[in-house]
């Protein structure tokens, strides 16, 4: 596996930003950079060994540095949504950022994806590495996190996440990538996707969960059988309406665990490329782009502690203590059916 990298960008106080790329030995390549730990690019081979990048994004790092989609973007101190943007820790209460109207969404305003990480070269790929003061964005704390991406030479990427406080606070990260596997920025709406859960949180109108689970079975939210996701994408349903398509979060377990799990597999029968994604989180959020630019031309699969975990103490716990370390790990493989 090589590893190259060159300067692309300067934020306005002069550092750095860097494209990251690593090469495994089929010449199969992924590309990151230090804005936001962000994971850019993805040159996957189709069926007859064509590279295609299969993330969708921007064509230069300038772009990254105005996103407002979390393209590709490591997302903290917390994934998705707190209600209220507030959150209560032994009878404390600690306001947060409002940056989705009264709640907070991918960590607020200060999130991680607009920050400017270290990094170093480990053994098989990159580690980005970030300090978030006590304080910041309204999070108890000083936290210092680890984002380590390994790349393979069976064209599987791994990410791992690492935490570690100063204070109780909670911490809930996740990769924001916006896949398509046919290489192109056309509709997702013929790719296969299977979600092996039976289960999805209910949410409102503002897509804060009520703490229940809902069946997916005889829904258009069904995907525990391979279909495409066009298949019911506009059905007629409140909640794909109120969420300009999928934007839901599916329940792969309901107490923390070791387990690596499959969150979802995605293929494309025209490049016959296909995407397995495994993880040790408890949930998996699908997210079909509807508030993109290009609504419904990528699709995310954000894996992930459950939105609102403050708010429902039944939820699995991501509440971090001095001590304890933060350390969970997704695995995204790349092959062909």
């Amino acid at each position: 596996m090589k590893i190259a990298y060159n300067v692309e960008a300067y934020i306005p106080s002069g550092e750095p930003v860097y494209r990251i790329r690593l090469t495994n030995e089929s010449g199969a390549f992924v590309e990151v950079t230090n804005w936001g730990a962000r994971w850019i690019t993805s040159m996957m081979p189709d069926a007859n060994g064509r590279l295609a990048n299969v993330l969708a994004g921007y064509d230069c790092i300038e772009e990254y540095l105005s996103d407002s989609y979390y393209m590709g973007a490591i997302v903290g101190r917390f994934a998705n949504r707190i209600a209220n943007a507030r959150f209560t820790i032994h009878g404390e209460t600690f306001q947060l950022e409002a940056n989705d109207g009264h709640h907070t969404n991918h960590g607020g305003f200060s999130g991680f994806h607009n920050k400017l990480w270290e990094w170093q070269e480990i053994d098989g790929g990159v580690r980005f590495e970030l300090t978030s003061p006590d304080g910041e964005g309204g999070y108890p704390g000083t936290i210092r996190v680890k984002v380590d991406y390994l790349w393979s030479e069976d064209n599987e990427l791994s990410i791992r996440y690492y935490g570690q406080t100063d204070r109780p606070t909670y911490l809930n990260m996740t990769n924001h990538a916006y896949f398509n596997l046919t290489g192109r920025r056309e509709k997702i709406t013929s790719h296969y996707l299977t979600i092996p859960s039976e289960w999805i949180l209910d949410t409102n109108s503002k897509f804060i969960p009520n703490g229940k689970k809902v069946s997916v079975l005889g829904t258009p939210f069904d995907f525990t059988r391979r279909k495409t996701i066009g298949k019911d994408l506009y059905a007629a349903h409140q909640q794909l309406a109120w969420n300009k398509g999928y934007n839901h979060c599916y329940v792969l377990k309901e107490a923390s665990s070791p387990d690596l799990l499959t969150a979802a597999s995605l293929c494309e029968t025209e490049s016959h490329r296909r995407l397995t994604v495994k993880t040790d989180l408890p949930g998996v959020l699908l997210y079909t782009a509807g508030y993109y630019a290009r609504p419904d031309t990528a699709v995310c699969l954000e894996t992930q502690y459950f939105p609102d975990t403050p708010s429902h103490p039944h939820f699995p716990s991501c509440l971090l203590n001095p001590g304890e370390v933060y350390d969970h790990l997704t695995v995204y493989r790349f092959d062909n059916l």
